[in-house]
């Protein structure tokens, strides 16, 4: 499978459906999706409650297993995976960041970020040392032994993001990462996807049902009642850091002068 340009896409679904049996019912959460996603690309999933979106972002993050059809990542049939090769897949390749940031409330910000090379076999100072890394590439790198009850919403969501970034995935999973935030922390969380996909060229997927939030993206894919019904470039993006700055600019005339 090779996408227009001739590469291969970094994911590529096909006729993917996903059907839950509630009691005597059958529920279908996706109803045939067939998508490809390229290396490098960042993209925003979008819909109301019930489209398929969040079902379509766990499967992709190998959580659950589609119904039928076919999902391979980087070049693999992840159906043909055992749940050895699943859970390398998911500790690797994978980053996942939640709206509900999911961090230990008893343990440090360097340590909730230390938690997914736990289980990779990485030596103690090396997980040290990339968990600090990725804390400073989030802007956090002064609060190392913050617990979460010490941090603001949008600090701990930087925590989740950097946790989601020490085992250097290929592919970052976001799930409404802005659903808890005010406006500015939005802004400031998605200007941290921005650089991570410009400069970094990390490979994003973003739910959210927030259109404003989606326009941070370079493609947005719209679901309903389990399909994708539209597929999209953004033409006018908004850049996360111009918007902080005029932001920043606002507040400084209306501040009174000594």
């Amino acid at each position: 499978m090779t996408t227009p340009d001739g590469r291969q896409p970094l994911l590529s679904v096909r006729d993917l459906v996903r059907t839950y049996h509630v009691g005597e019912v059958d529920v279908k959460a996706l109803r045939g999706v067939t998508l490809d996603v390229r290396a490098g690309e960042f993209v925003a999933l979008t819909g109301s409650s019930g489209s398929g979106k969040s079902t379509f972002m766990h499967t992709l993050g190998c959580l659950d297993r589609p119904t039928s059809g076919t999902y391979f990542l980087n070049g693999r049939n992840v159906a043909e995976l055992s749940k050895r090769a699943l859970a390398a897949v998911r500790n690797k390749e994978i980053g996942f960041v939640f709206q509900g940031f999911n961090l230990l409330a008893r343990t440090s910000a360097v340590e909730n970020v230390e938690l997914p090379l736990l289980y990779s076999r990485t030596r103690v100072t090396d997980r040290r040392e990339r968990a600090v890394q990725a804390l400073q590439s989030v802007g956090l790198g002064e609060r190392l032994d913050h617990h979460p009850n010490q941090l603001s919403g949008g600090q701990q969501q930087r925590v989740a993001i950097a946790r989601a970034l020490v085992g250097e995935p290929t592919l970052l999973l976001a799930d409404e990462p802005t659903g808890n935030l005010d406006s500015r922390t939005s802004i400031e969380v998605m200007g941290i996807f921005q650089k991570l996909n410009a400069e970094k060229g990390l490979t994003i997927l973003l739910v959210t049902h927030e259109h404003d939030i989606a326009e941070y993206a370079t493609r947005v894919v719209t679901f309903r009642d389990g399909r994708v019904c539209d597929d999209r470039p953004v033409t006018t993006r908004r850049n996360a850091v111009q918007e902080l700055a005029a932001l920043d600019a606002q507040t400084a005339a209306t501040e009174p002068t000594a």
